[in-house]
């Protein structure tokens, strides 16, 4: 039913997938995932495990990645607005170290695929967020890692100011990525 557009970010192995919305006098349909589509569109991941999470305002949640057990994700919200972000962390890239970044929200529909090889975090720009992702392989407890969200080599530019940004201490302390063992 659904048709999708799919567009090729600047760093290879990133995704800006855009369904398309039937909209009426009742509200809307979008058919947010159909795997024939994205086949179509050479996209032929599998995914094995649906995640969804709620934020509020200013929470930064990344940047993270797993080590031994890397996740493709494909991402979007349903209820509020992020500004999500990708840093390429596969040695042998081009693009190694670079990032991209895009606001998702309920009513943009816009989801991310993120490959394999990235860390990835996101920021909440609505009073709340309500984050959906699937992942290509299941959650390994122990297996997370993370890159400093405001590493000067990467230089993010966040939409909000830092003083309006709340990370767990966890989150907070990683270390910058000249100083993390990535095996990508």
């Amino acid at each position: 039913m659904g048709k999708l557009t799919v567009t090729k970010c600047p760093i290879d192995g990133l995704y800006i997938i855009e369904p398309t919305v039937f909209r009426d006098e009742r509200g809307y349909f979008v058919e947010t995932y159909n795997q024939r589509d994205m086949e179509e569109a050479g996209l032929d991941m599998v995914f094995v495990q649906d995640n969804q999470s709620m934020s509020k305002k200013g929470i930064l949640r990344g940047l993270h990645f797993q080590k031994e057990h890397p996740q493709g994700k494909l991402v979007r919200v349903i209820r509020g607005a992020v500004y999500d972000v990708a840093v390429d962390l596969r040695k042998n890239s081009k693009t190694y170290g670079q990032w991209y970044g895009i606001e998702l929200s309920a009513e943009n529909h816009r989801q991310f695929y993120i490959a394999e090889g990235f860390a990835h975090g996101y920021l909440v720009l609505s009073d709340e967020a309500e984050f959906c992702y699937k992942v290509t392989d299941f959650y390994h407890p122990g297996d997370e890692g993370g890159i400093l969200w405001k590493d000067p080599d990467i230089g993010i530019e966040w939409p909000l100011a830092e003083e309006e940004i709340s990370l767990l201490e966890r989150d907070r302390n990683w270390k910058r990525l000249k100083d993390t063992q990535v095996h990508f």
